[in-house]
């Protein structure tokens, strides 16, 4: 399918009030530097409620003006998210605004969605994510509101990541959503800017340390994106093969099925099993006491919790899922808190030094997982309902990752992963028989018969 798409405007939305002059400069935490991805693109698709097209874009400029209102409104309680960034170690909350775009797509939201082509996503984004060079200067906020022919809209987003991760985008959207709603102020959402406190970020240091970390784990290819969508009852059947691990989540058992199952296309394709190293970001705000850090914090909050398989025989779903939920449970209360003490930085030099000298070593398979999970994307209503459709895109680049984002359905029956593999790799996945009989390889976002 091919998509046209025209810019109609470009703005600034600025906050609506201004910023105190005490909260100019916003200090980063540390761990804002542990994710190198300039951005943290997301796409949200809303249908028309109503099937007539006439009547659906009769209402597009007040959407429109209601979400830049809104948003102007939002920006003035999540400040930095109205600067730009000054450099490595801070944000100059100088109130110049998000960018703010509007296009006209021409084509019907639903003829998109009926078999969405993943390699067209990066249309309906603010930016260009293979843009290199210094962020310095740059928006802290992009956000690009497509309109479609039918009324259909979709609005996509480039956060820096330099100031939030999956769950404080969600924090974003729902305080966002909820002022374009008018919710009443005591029930609106407020940020929490407390993570460099929590975590100071006084030098560079880890963001060389990562920098190390993540450029032995990208490597040249030819890169594709497929999604797989596990439904909640496929993924009870798998736990049903893991009796010794009961407790066991839906991440851990999908990451676990989809961890086999690249291990078996990297023996498809060289002979013979190989060594096999995963990591997943863990949000660190669930496994420290709210006191500490409270409900709506905002950075990146995460650590990497690393597992690794080196065994010469085939490795059972059961094994992979202990492995697995071994690793993540290591993130604790107490690991965090060992991470603020004296030896924080020791610890977290061997940490990622040792995910890095496996994952650079030859012979060895990297797999690495991110989950939007529980984030509440879903639950961004502006006013015209909730989201038909959460999107990542897919790679963009010839150096890339192997990598796996993991979704919630829109009716939360389910998980989608987005899948990013060297073509050859995916070409051998696709025809993975025993993942094909748990997960359903891009099936339509929403059923068309529904879709405006």
């Amino acid at each position: 399918m091919k998509v046209e798409l025209e810019i109609i405007s470009r703005e600034d939305i600025r906050p609506s009030s201004p910023t105190p002059s005490h909260l100019r400069l916003f200090k980063l935490s540390l761990f804002d530097h542990l994710i190198p991805s300039p951005y943290a693109p997301i796409i949200l698709f809303y249908t028309s409620p109503n099937s007539d097209p006439t009547y659906s874009l009769s209402e597009v400029p007040k959407r429109l003006e209601l979400l830049k209102q809104s948003l102007s409104e939002t920006l003035t309680h999540f400040y930095p998210l109205g600067g730009k960034i000054k450099d490595d170690l801070s944000i100059e909350c100088n109130d110049e605004g998000a960018n703010f775009v509007q296009a006209q797509v021409k084509c019907c939201l639903g003829e998109f969605l009926v078999q969405p082509q993943v390699t067209l996503l990066h249309k309906f984004l603010p930016i260009d994510l293979a843009s290199e060079g210094s962020n310095s200067g740059t928006y802290v906020t992009n956000i690009q509101v497509n309109i479609f022919e039918c009324g259909g809209i979709a609005i996509g987003m480039c956060v820096s990541h330099r100031i939030l991760d999956g769950a404080a985008l969600g924090t974003f959207l729902k305080g966002w959503s909820e002022r374009a709603r008018g919710l009443n102020c005591t029930q609106l959402t407020q940020p929490n800017f407390i993570a460099s406190s929590l975590f100071p970020g006084n030098s560079p240091w880890l963001r060389d340390l990562s920098l190390w970390m993540w450029g032995s784990l990208f490597k040249q290819g030819k890169w594709v994106t497929r999604r797989f969508v596990f439904r909640n009852s496929d993924i009870a059947t798998l736990k049903t093969q893991i009796l010794a691990t009961a407790n066991s989540t839906r991440l851990e058992i999908v990451s676990a099925m989809l961890w086999k199952s690249l291990v078996a296309v990297s023996k498809a394709r060289f002979g013979a099993q190989r060594p096999s190293l995963v990591t997943h970001l863990v949000n660190l705000r669930r496994r420290m006491d709210e006191a500490l850090c409270p409900q709506h914090a905002m950075g990146n909050l995460l650590w990497l919790a690393a597992a690794e398989n080196v065994s010469d025989r085939d490795t059972g779903l059961e094994e992979l899922v202990g492995k697995l939920r071994d690793s993540i449970s290591k993130v604790n209360g107490q690991f965090i808190e060992e991470l603020r003490g004296d030896k924080g930085r020791s610890i977290m030099e061997e940490n990622l030094g040792a995910i890095g000298e496996m994952g650079s070593k030859s012979g060895v398979d990297y797999f690495g997982f991110s989950s939007w999970c529980n984030f509440g994307f879903y639950e961004a209503d502006f006013g015209w309902g909730k989201p038909t459709w959460v999107s990542c895109v897919g790679a963009n680049g010839s150096v890339f990752m192997n990598l796996i984002i993991l979704v919630d359905t829109r009716l939360g029956d389910g998980i989608e992963a987005w899948v990013t593999l060297d073509e050859q790799d995916m070409t051998l996945l696709e025809a993975d028989t025993q993942l094909l009989t748990c997960a359903t390889l891009d099936p339509t976002p929403y059923p068309v018969t529904t879709v405006a």
